[in-house]
C-alpha cells in the first residue's frame, strides 16, 4: 500500500481522534467508531493511520539528521537543536520527546484496532465480488497492528529503557498514571508477539489480487526483521551489563531465522547499493524488507535543500560527512588507511578506496549533483567551501538518500519520493554476525546450528562493494573492530550509529573527537614553451580534529530524559532515567 492519509471525512476524523487532554500519549475517543465498523475500506483507512507513526529521519531537527549528534555528520547550520544533544541543553524539558509522542500515538491506534474493530463481517458488501479478498486483508489488520505495537515498544525501549507498556485501549488518566516496566518485560514482550505474529501475518499481499500496490506494510520478513534486531539489542552491553551468553545466542538464532526466510524467498543483496536509497527503492524485492513510504502527495525537495552543497541556489550544506567516516573506509586492498601496506596516500586521499565512499560521500573535485555546474570544491575559499555560510565544515557533503536529479533551484525545480529504509537483507547479515560473534567468541567458528560464521555474513556485505574478504585468524578485539568499522561504513546515515554505539556504550570511545578535513588549494603557472601558458592546481589535504563542544560524555546519556511534562502528569507514577 502506499502510506497515505486518514481517508474518512474531516469531521468524523476530529470525532475519531479528539484528543481527551493534550497529553503526549493521545489518548482517543471512539465517537466515530459505528462510522468506521460500516466499512472495510474506512477500517483500512484507520489501519493506514498506524503506518504514519513509523519512524524516518530525513532531517528531523529543522533539516538535521541524528547522525549529527554522532561521528557520522556534523551539521553545517550553527545553532540547531541537533547541538542540544552535545551541548547541555539536552534535558527532561527540553527532552527530543518525539519518539515517546508518536509511539505511543501509534499504540493508542493499535490498541483501537484491536479492541473495537475485530470480529467484523461487513454484512452489506457480502455479495461484492472482491467481498472475500478484502476479508482476507481486513482479518490480517490485526496481525499488522500487533507488529507495529512491537515495534513502536522497541524503538521506545532503545532510547527509553524501562517504559510504559499499554496493551489495551485505556482512557487517559489510567494510561497516565502507568508505572515503568522493566526492559526485561518489554523486550520479552516484543519477542512473544513476534513469536505469535510471524506465522500468521501475511507473506504476500500480491496473492491477494486487489490489484493494489502493498509494498508499504508488513509481512512475515518484517516480524522476523524486528524479532532479530530487537534480540540484537537486548544482548547489547546497555541492556545486558552482566554479558549472559544466551542472549547472543538466542539473537543469532533469530537473525538466521530471518535471514534463512529471506533466501528461502529468493532474496539476497542488491548489485546497486546507491539504489537502496532512492526514490524508487521501494520497487526492489531483492534486498529491501520493509521500507516506511510517503504517501501519494509528499514528493518533495527538501532532503536535497537540506543537503546539497552551498554554492548552489537553494543548497543548504546540511548533514557533512566527517572524515571519521571517511577514514573508516578501507582501501580496495583491504586494508584500513593507516595499516602497514594499506598504499594510502594522504595527498591523494579518495583513490582506490571502498567503493561505497563513492556512494555515500561527495569530495572535492567530483561532480555532485547532476544539477551543479561545476566540479564540487569543498577546499578553502572555493565555490562550496567552508568560507561560505553553512558551508561544509568537514570538507564534504552528503549523497546518501539524495536524488542526483534533483533541481532544487527557482528554475525547472523538481521533487521525488523519500521512501526510508527500516529493515533491510544487509543489516541482518551484519546483526547475526555480531550476535554469533559475541556467542561464539570468535569470527570464523560454524557447527550445525550455524554453518555461516561470523565472517562469511561479513563477506557477503563486502563482496558487493568489492572489498576482498576478511583476514583470518583476527583475534576477538580486532574482529570486532573490523566489524564495528563494517558496520559503520554499511550502514551510515540509516538511523542506527546513534543507537549503535549506546548499545556498546562506547560512546567515549567514538563521539568524543571529530575529525574533518581542510583542503587548501594552490596555483602554478606552466610555461607550454610556444608562448602561452596554463594553471595547474595543486590540493594540500590535512586533517584536522574540530570537537567543538564534543569532547565530553555523559553516561546518562545512553538514555533520553522521560519528559517533564510526562512525569507530571503521572503523578509520580513516572521515574526519571538515572542521572537527568
Amino acid at each position: 500500500m502506499k502510506i497515505k492519509s486518514y481517508i474518512i471525512s474531516a469531521s468524523a476524523l476530529l470525532a475519531l481522534a479528539s484528543c481527551s487532554d493534550q497529553m503526549d500519549y493521545h489518548e482517543y475517543k471512539v465517537d466515530g467508531a459505528d462510522y468506521i465498523k460500516e466499512m472495510f475500506s474506512r477500517v483500512g483507512g484507520f489501519t493506514t493511520t498506524i503506518y504514519q507513526q513509523l519512524d524516518q529521519d530525513f532531517g528531523n531537527y529543522s533539516g538535521a539528521m541524528l547522525s549529527s549528534a554522532t561521528d557520522e555528520s556534523v551539521y553545517s547550520h550553527p545553532g540547531n537543536q541537533i547541538e542540544d544533544f552535545y551541548n547541555g541543553a539536552w534535558s527532561p524539558t527540553n527532552a527530543k520527546s518525539s519518539i515517546w509522542s508518536s509511539c505511543y500515538k501509534g499504540i493508542s491506534y493499535c490498541n483501537l484496532l484491536l479492541d473495537e474493530f475485530q470480529g467484523l463481517t461487513f454484512p452489506d458488501y457480502q455479495l461484492d465480488i472482491e467481498y472475500k479478498k478484502e476479508m482476507q486483508q481486513y482479518e490480517n489488520y490485526q496481525w499488522e497492528a500487533r507488529w507495529a505495537r512491537a515495534y513502536f515498544y522497541f524503538l521506545l525501549v532503545r532510547q527509553y529503557g524501562d517504559v510504559p507498556l499499554k496493551v489495551e485501549n485505556m482512557d487517559a488518566t489510567k494510561a497516565n498514571s502507568l508505572p515503568r516496566t522493566s526492559s526485561d518485560e518489554i523486550f520479552q514482550f516484543i519477542d512473544d508477539e513476534c513469536a505469535a505474529i510471524k506465522d500468521n501475518i501475511m507473506k504476500d499481499y500480491g496473492t491477494l489480487g486487489l490489484g493494489v500496490a502493498e509494498t508499504g506494510r508488513a509481512n512475515d520478513l518484517a516480524v522476523l526483521a524486528l524479532r532479530a534486531r530487537a534480540a540484537l539489542y537486548y544482548a547489547s552491553p546497555l541492556f545486558n551489563p552482566e554479558n549472559d551468553k544466551e542472549r547472543w545466542h538466542q539473537a543469532a538464532l533469530r537473525c538466521k531465522e530471518a535471514i534463512d526466510a529471506c533466501k528461502l524467498r529468493g532474496m539476497g543483496l542488491t548489485s546497486d547499493y546507491a539504489s537502496l536509497f532512492q526514490s524508487d527503492n521501494y520497487k526492489d524485492t531483492k534486498e529491501q524488507i520493509f521500507i516506511r513510504r510517503q504517501n501519494s502527495t509528499s514528493a518533495n525537495n527538501n532532503y536535497e535543500k537540506y543537503n546539497f552543497p552551498v554554492g548552489m541556489e537553494n543548497g543548504g550544506g546540511g548533514n557533512c560527512p566527517t572524515q571519521n567516516l571517511v577514514d573508516a573506509f578501507e582501501m580496495t586492498n583491504g586494508k584500513a588507511i593507516d595499516e602497514e601496506g594499506s598504499g594510502y596516500d594522504p595527498q591523494n586521499p579518495y583513490a582506490n578506496r571502498d567503493k561505497r565512499l563513492g556512494w555515500i560521500v561527495a569530495v572535492n573535485g567530483e561532480q555532485w549533483p547532476n544539477s551543479n555546474p561545476t566540479l564540487l570544491e569543498t577546499f578553502e575559499g572555493g565555490a562550496n567551501g567552508p568560507q561560505l555560510t553553512n558551508g561544509t565544515p568537514t570538507g564534504y557533503y552528503l549523497k546518501k538518500y539524495c536524488n542526483p536529479t534533483t533541481i532544487i533551484g527557482a528554475k525547472g525545480a523538481n521533487a521525488f519520493y523519500h521512501n526510508y529504509v527500516i529493515f533491510r537483507l544487509g543489516e541482518l547479515y551484519l546483526d547475526y554476525a555480531e550476535a554469533l560473534l559475541n556467542w561464539k567468541g570468535d569470527g570464523y567458528t560454524t557447527d550445525s546450528e550455524f554453518s555461516m560464521s561470523a565472517a562469511a555474513a561479513i563477506n557477503i556485505v563486502r563482496a558487493r562493494a568489492g572489498q576482498p574478504d576478511l583476514a583470518t585468524g583476527l583475534s576477538l578485539a580486532d574482529f570486532t573492530k573490523k566489524y564495528e568499522n563494517e558496520r559503520f561504513v554499511e550502514l551510515a546515515f540509516e538511523g542506527h550509529r546513534f543507537f549503535d554505539v549506546r548499545r556498546w556504550k562506547k560512546a567515549p570511545e567514538y563521539f568524543t573527537t571529530i575529525k574533518t578535513m581542510k583542503i587548501t588549494r594552490t596555483e602554478q603557472v606552466i610555461d607550454n614553451g610556444d608562448g602561452t601558458t596554463s594553471v595547474q592546481y595543486d590540493y594540500t589535504y590535512t586533517p584536522q580534529v574540530n570537537n567543538k563542544t564534543r569532547n565530553t560524555w555523559n553516561d546518562k546519556m545512553y538514555f533520553f530524559p522521560i519528559p517533564q511534562s510526562e512525569i507530571q502528569k503521572s503523578g509520580g507514577a513516572l521515574k526519571q532515567n538515572p542521572g537527568w
